[in-house]
């Protein structure tokens, strides 16, 4: 075996703020032992790993999740991560059910929302 993913980590202003984000995003927790102002913040049950840095983000990231919901539908998953802090960028929904949605989370890192297996398999 050569290597495996230990960590896909995030940059960020705030590593505890961020974290309790995509915490929500997952249904996990934080690390029991993270509290806020730690420079470094991982998730229960993840391989994310939150870092302080001290510069902003200033373009678009090079990599980014993407999101397939499990229990709901993609549209109904973008609005619930809209009410937990998310915010659109760039809606590729087209009016058939295909395609995605881009969105940010709380300090401006692109993610994507794709359709549920369950419409896939309708298409």
């Amino acid at each position: 075996m050569a290597s495996l993913i230990r960590h896909v980590t995030f940059d960020c202003a705030d590593p505890y703020k961020l974290a309790s984000f995509w915490a929500e995003v997952f249904g996990t927790t934080l690390h029991p032992e993270d509290q806020p102002g730690d420079g470094e913040v991982g998730l229960v049950g993840s391989d994310l790993l939150f870092i302080q840095v001290p510069e902003s983000k200033a373009v678009k990231n090079r990599v980014h999740v993407d999101l397939q919901p499990q229990d709901r539908t993609r549209d109904e998953e973008v609005e619930r991560l809209l009410t937990l802090g998310a915010t659109l960028f760039a809606d590729h929904r087209n009016p058939d059910g295909t395609g995605w949605a881009v969105l940010l989370d709380p300090e401006g890192n692109e993610f994507c929302v794709e359709r549920s297996l369950a419409e896939r398999e309708q298409s």
